[in-house]
């Protein structure tokens, strides 16, 4: 299973902080345990400040996230789920897709929750959806991750005026 080994994250800063979720619509069934896995972990964390915002597919989302960021979120979850067929349109699409979330997040300096399943078979994915019988709950995940980083980016401090002037952060 790949949730072997994951970190128990506390956040006990997540107060006022707004977070935008994105969530493609292709695969429905899938997507819709994403997204209430995350609205379940975005309501346990006490983020008042929610958006949910729908792309027509996985590809999509890292123009979305950009978007978000850049209009003032301290976090943004992506959801998404690309299923292996019988071409390289899934190696494409998962490439692109990490490699622009990534990017979006390197250049706002918002975290970016990554809950894009990349699978197989429909029943992995089904299996990481957080529905019932799963063993999985990639979309509460991907919501605790990025708010915990972003709860973690709030409590830097910021440079003194001396210290920006010196070079040095104090």
């Amino acid at each position: 299973m790949s949730g072997k080994g994951a970190p128990v994250l506390s956040v006990t800063n997540a107060g006022g902080l707004r977070v935008a979720v994105v969530a493609a619509q292709w695969h429905e069934k899938i997507m819709d345990g994403l997204v209430d896995g995350a609205r379940r972990a975005l309501d346990e964390l006490g983020v008042e400040q929610q958006t949910l915002l729908r792309v027509p597919g996985t590809f999509e989302l890292p123009v979305a996230a950009r978007a978000l960021a850049v209009r003032g979120y301290d976090a943004v979850i992506a959801l998404g789920v690309v299923i292996r067929g019988g071409t390289p349109h899934f190696d494409y699409v998962c490439q692109g897709v990490t490699q622009g979330l990534t990017q979006v997040s390197v250049d706002t300096g918002v975290p970016i929750g990554f809950g894009v399943l990349t699978c197989d078979t429909e029943e992995q994915a089904l299996d990481r959806a957080g529905l019932d019988g799963s063993h999985e709950d990639k979309g509460h995940e991907a919501v605790t991750a990025a708010v915990a980083t972003a709860a973690t980016l709030r409590m830097i401090p910021e440079p003194s005026r001396q210290g920006v002037a010196s070079g040095r952060v104090e």
